[in-house]
C-alpha cells in the first residue's frame, strides 16, 4: 500500500457523499422469485450501498428474510408489491420503465457492454433454479448476462444482481 492509508470504519462513512434518493429515476432491484433468504439479505445490502431501491412481494418468506438480512442501521427504500409480480411489472412497462433481466439468453448484453442507468431501471432477477419465468419474458426490454470463462454456467443470484447494480449505478 504505498502511499495509501488504511481508514476506519467511521472515516470511509465520513468520506463518502451520501447519494439522492428519487424512485423516480432510479434502480430498482426486483428478486420477485429468489427463494434462498441469503440472497435477499445480500440483495438488501447492496441497494443500500449503491443508493437503490429493492421491489419485492409481501409476503412472509420476503420479510423473514429481510428482517433477518438488516444488519444496517438505515435501510434502503422498499417496494413491497401489494399486486400480483406481473402486474408490478406490466405497471412499470407503462410509466417507462427499462425492465433489464439478469439471465443467460441468446443475445443477451454482456455485463462488459453494459452502460450505467440514464433513467429507471427494473433489474429483474429470477429463480436460483429456474431463472425469470417464462411468463414474464414478454415484459422484458433487455437482458444482460455475465461472461464466465469457469467451468460453472453461472453466479449466485446475489452476486450476479450485485454485479449488474453496480454497473448500472456507474460504480464499476
Amino acid at each position: 500500500m504505498s502511499g495509501a492509508r488504511k481508514l476506519r470504519s467511521q472515516d470511509l462513512r465520513r468520506h463518502r457523499r451520501p447519494a439522492p434518493h428519487s424512485c423516480s429515476d432510479h434502480l430498482i432491484a426486483a428478486p420477485l422469485w429468489v427463494a434462498y433468504t441469503a440472497n435477499l439479505g445480500t440483495l438488501l445490502r447492496t441497494c443500500d450501498a449503491i443508493a437503490a431501491c429493492l421491489a419485492v412481494p409481501a409476503t412472509d418468506h420476503y420479510r423473514s428474510a429481510l428482517s433477518i438480512g438488516d444488519t444496517l442501521r438505515r435501510r434502503p427504500c422498499i417496494h413491497w408489491l401489494g399486486t400480483g409480480k406481473l402486474s408490478w411489472l406490466e405497471h412499470h412497462r407503462r410509466i417507462g420503465s427499462r425492465i433489464l433481466a439478469v439471465e443467460l439468453a441468446e443475445d443477451a448484453t454482456p455485463l462488459t457492454r453494459l452502460e450505467p442507468a440514464r433513467g429507471r431501471t427494473v433489474v429483474l432477477l429470477g429463480h436460483e433454479h429456474d431463472g425469470v419465468p417464462e411468463e414474464a419474458w414478454g415484459l422484458v426490454d433487455d437482458v444482460v448476462e455475465i461472461p464466465m470463462v469457469g467451468h460453472g454456467a453461472s453466479l449466485n443470484v446475489a452476486v450476479a444482481g450485485s454485479l449488474v447494480l453496480y454497473r448500472l449505478a456507474g460504480l464499476a
